[in-house]
């Protein structure tokens, strides 16, 4: 039985937290712990990008869900796949702003699109046993995965009207790519597959530079020591990653190139592979 305390004017239930404010830098830093619980370490987090991939139509999209489809046939990998909304965020995100919404209404509406790309890939996948989870049923993933099921899930985490505001602007500051990365840290998951339109990384955009040079293999240290300005992911998502406690590499793959999502899975370096030491 639990002992109780008295003698402040309050009871507390013993415990090393009692009568301690969880804001204390102090008790925040005896809670740091190597034994944190791992819910899924052995699943694969994938990210299929919305403006990079479901925005280019079934040209890119049709024979990335065939390979999909065979990734999951093999029954070698658990993964659970994740979807940005592309374009119609923008365009959903330029009009909240001309309305004068706030940054959490603003970042309630793009979950709004993904779940809408979530749905359309479903439909492509559904007879190879896809499932939509919704955005905070995350205690039906291990049921849908030992049943065999391809889970998918929207990037945008369920924040509701409640993102931080960010350092410059209006535009919130954790968009789909960061996303997935808290996805995956809340489920202890190791990896992380971003699919994107790029063969990976480069230390500035391909599409504007043609000298552009592709990082093949780096890790978090140095690429936050030489950050590219313009990123094919969001910038919170490696500033974060320094705390992070599950996540060890974080892989960007040509989703347009079939094949390299496959061998990415296979643990391949294909593509860019960034590794948190």
């Amino acid at each position: 039985m639990s002992k109780l305390v008295t003698g402040d004017g309050r009871t507390h239930i013993e415990s090393s937290l009692m009568r301690e404010s969880l804001v204390d830098r102090r008790v925040v830093a005896k809670t740091s712990s190597d034994a944190e619980f791992e819910i899924m370490p052995d699943v694969v987090l994938v990210g299929i990008g919305g403006h990079s991939i479901f925005d280019r139509g079934k040209g890119a999209v049709r024979p990335l869900v065939e390979e999909l489809k065979e990734i999951r046939a093999s029954r070698r990998h658990k993964i659970v796949l994740s979807v940005g909304g592309g374009t119609r965020v923008r365009h959903t995100v330029s009009v909240a702003l001309d309305l004068g919404l706030p940054t959490g209404g603003v970042a309630q509406l793009v979950g709004a699109m993904e779940e809408c790309n979530a749905v359309f890939l479903n439909a492509l996948l559904a007879k190879h046993g896809s499932i939509v989870m919704q955005r905070e049923h995350f205690w039906e993933l291990p049921l849908y995965l030992e049943s065999g099921m391809l889970p998918i899930v929207i990037s945008i985490p369920p924040y509701h009207f409640w993102e931080p505001p960010p350092e410059d602007g209006c535009l919130p500051s954790h968009g789909s790519d960061f996303g997935l990365f808290i996805h995956a840290e809340v489920l202890g998951a190791k990896r992380i597959i971003f699919v994107k339109d790029e063969d990976g990384l480069y230390d500035k955009d391909p599409k504007k530079h043609a000298d552009a040079k592709l990082i093949k293999k780096t890790t978090l240290p140095d690429l936050l020591k030489n950050m590219p300005q313009e990123l094919i992911l969001d910038e919170a998502l490696f500033t974060t990653w320094q705390r992070a406690r599950h996540i060890e590499t974080v892989q960007i793959v040509n989703g347009l190139v079939p094949g390299q999502l496959t061998k990415a899975l296979e643990g391949e370096p294909v593509g860019t592979v960034i590794t948190k030491e």
